[in-house]
């Protein structure tokens, strides 16, 4: 009985694979405020031109510098493992893996973009990178990130999960991140915002607005800003997870994956396990990809696809994506990194050419899965990676009403060890399940009811 899987450094991945150059209708062109396509020029205040040709890159393979695989080896390439105790529990006749990302040294999957983030602005001479965090996951990869290359990193934090888990600034100071909670008086954005909603919990799109403008504020250039998930160079270097994976199914004889899921708040992780199984899809495989959201932000289930901004404060150009409108602010839900009004470009993509299937579930049939996880696998998960257990829970006891031997192949995109309090509220019996109100989400739409459709900009 295999219960992991392991690649030596040697079997990693050499390349990344850019879902854009096989996605069946081609992405529409990010635009600028005056409604036209953006140039790479103009993203110049904002990334290095190094991660710029990523980003717009047509190339299906993009080689890993060797420097980079040298800082990937600290914890790469990741394990997959087998559920069998929670087969058994299940009494499933689905095979169930999982790629365990929760192995990194910030104990998630977003190292594997901060990491090549951070080294390729230090090769282009940035000095100082700004960003946001929901959960705190992503402040953490990059303040671990900045370490090893030697940048400075500053992370606004949104509030509520600043005020909920304290753990994780101390961890972004560990690495030597500094941390601020969002909105801040520190920028114009989040001054505004505080006139305007003092008591507000913040929302990763305030986040965006402030640390991009600490970011292009800076009159030597040196500052440059670090997103970590929705655009199409973070989807890109997440792929590693799904190439590694292939490869170790490919080594026990597993030819044939059924059902790919994972957690989507603004797609990384997601895109990082499936991506490199849409390629296969896309080439006539029989596979369900479902990416996973919070029914109380259901950007994928209920909102529509056009163009909108990624941030309140408009800052960013224009992107193509589902979403449920830039000023949305969303309720203080525990997956605070599942909480993003938009959702990746290329992830929407995939959604309307039918390669991804996706699922909205509430809080507590998310935290039961997770607890029925932990008490058979034994890992407590992140209340993000919790939506994709439940999913594969539902999906292995449909393979069990069906009499089907399936394979479900989920990503757990991180631990929940500095997540615990929300676990602490649901053994309380004070979580509660919410679906966003009809009324709320076309309030939201009204706001973003002017901008382009993407039919027009075709």
């Amino acid at each position: 009985m295999q219960i992991k899987v392991f690649l030596n450094e040697d079997e990693m991945p050499r390349q990344w694979y850019n879902l854009a150059a096989d996605l069946p209708t081609p992405l529409p062109p990010p635009l600028g405020p005056d409604g036209k396509p953006v140039n790479p020029e103009m993203l110049a205040p904002v990334f290095p031109m190094n991660l710029i040709e990523q980003e717009v890159s047509q190339e299906r393979w993009i080689d890993i510098p060797e420097e980079v695989l040298q800082l990937l080896y600290r914890w790469r390439p990741s394990p997959l493992h087998r559920a069998y105790a929670l087969e058994k529990y299940l009494g499933t006749p689905a095979k169930i893996y999982f790629k365990n990302e929760s192995v990194s040294p910030p104990g998630s999957h977003k190292p594997n973009t901060a990491v090549p983030q951070a080294w390729y602005n230090k090769q282009f001479g940035t000095k100082k990178l700004t960003t946001e965090t929901g959960a705190g996951q992503w402040g953490s990869a990059l303040s671990f990130a900045g370490a090893l290359v030697g940048l400075e990193v500053k992370v606004y934090m949104v509030r509520i999960s600043f005020d909920q888990k304290p753990f994780r600034k101390i961890m972004m100071e560990t690495w030597g991140g500094k941390c601020v909670p969002s909105p801040s008086p520190y920028t114009e954005a989040g001054r505004k915002i505080l006139e305007e909603m003092p008591d507000t919990p913040g929302s990763l799109g305030i986040a965006i607005s402030e640390a991009i403008e600490e970011a292009v504020s800076d009159p030597s250039g040196k500052t440059k800003y670090a997103l970590g998930s929705v655009l199409n160079h973070v989807m890109l270097h997440q792929t590693i997870i799904g190439l590694e994976t292939k490869k170790q199914l490919e080594k026990i004889g597993e030819n044939k994956v059924d059902v790919v899921i994972g957690c989507a708040g603004g797609g990384s992780n997601f895109a990082g396990l499936s991506f490199p199984f849409m390629y296969d899809k896309i080439n006539g495989a029989d596979i369900d990809i479902i990416p996973v959201e919070p029914a109380s932000c259901p950007t994928m289930t209920r909102a529509p696809y056009k163009y909108d901004f990624g941030d309140v404060a408009k800052m960013t150009p224009m992107l193509p994506m589902h979403t449920l409108g830039h000023g949305f602010i969303p309720p203080p839900i525990h997956a605070g990194g599942l909480r993003y009004h938009g959702m990746a470009p290329l992830v929407s993509g995939a959604i309307k050419d039918g390669l991804a299937t996706p699922r909205a579930l509430h809080q507590l049939e998310c935290y039961e899965a997770a607890v029925t996880f932990a008490r058979t696998e034994g890992i407590i998960v992140a209340p993000e990676t919790s939506h994709a257990v439940a999913a594969a829970i539902q999906e292995a006891k449909k393979a069990k009403e069906e009499g089907k031997e399936k394979v479900i192949l989920f990503n757990l995109s991180g631990h929940g060890l500095m997540d615990l309090s929300g676990y602490e509220k649901y053994f309380a019996g004070e979580l509660h399940d919410y679906a966003l109100p009809e009324e709320e989400l076309e309030k939201y739409q009204q706001e973003i009811a002017d901008l382009p459709s993407v039919e027009s900009v075709k």
